[in-house]
């Protein structure tokens, strides 16, 4: 059976594939019964779908894998803390536990921004762990936009040419 650390390896080479598409490198795997059963990576851009975060692609993953919607005796395991948007999936989804890497202080919806997890008037709540490889998952992020800044900064700096 593969522990903690190796679920958020596997979705952490998820997030690289994100990154290496120019996608903001967030990845997430879903697990059942201590296998892999949805994957997904963030892919926004390249999907043109606002709802295509890697939370959401891997559970339509498993969705397709299980032939159902409603995977209650699952676990997702995402490289960063996600947004309001897929906590409502992962209600919807009835997982029964979060596993993230890196807090996201801008977005996150696991106790950063609001915490979702622990607001009582919602019907599903899902057992939540942060921390997990985050600084692992931390430090993808943040290369992945030192390099995005950079290249910004290289453009706004590149002289302008009039052939």
């Amino acid at each position: 059976m593969m522990s903690e650390e190796m679920f958020m390896r596997a979705a952490l080479a998820l997030a690289r594939e994100a990154g290496a598409m120019g996608e903001v490198p967030v990845g997430a795997v879903v697990v059942r019964g201590g296998e892999i059963i949805g994957r997904g990576f963030n892919q926004p851009v390249s999907a043109r779908d606002p709802t295509a975060h890697a939370e959401i692609v891997a559970l339509r993953d498993a969705a397709r894998h299980s032939g159902n919607y409603r995977l209650p005796d699952c676990e997702l395991y995402v490289t960063l803390e996600p947004c309001a948007m897929c906590t409502g999936a992962i209600f919807h989804a009835r997982i029964a536990r979060v596993i993230f890497g890196a807090r996201d202080p801008k977005t996150g919806a696991a106790g950063s921004v609001l915490d979702l997890y622990a607001e009582p008037r919602l019907n599903h709540h899902a057992a939540l762990a942060g921390g997990v490889l985050a600084g692992e998952c931390g430090a993808l992020l943040s290369s992945f936009f030192a390099a995005r800044r950079a290249h910004a900064h290289q453009i706004r700096s590149a002289p302008l040419r009039l052939d």
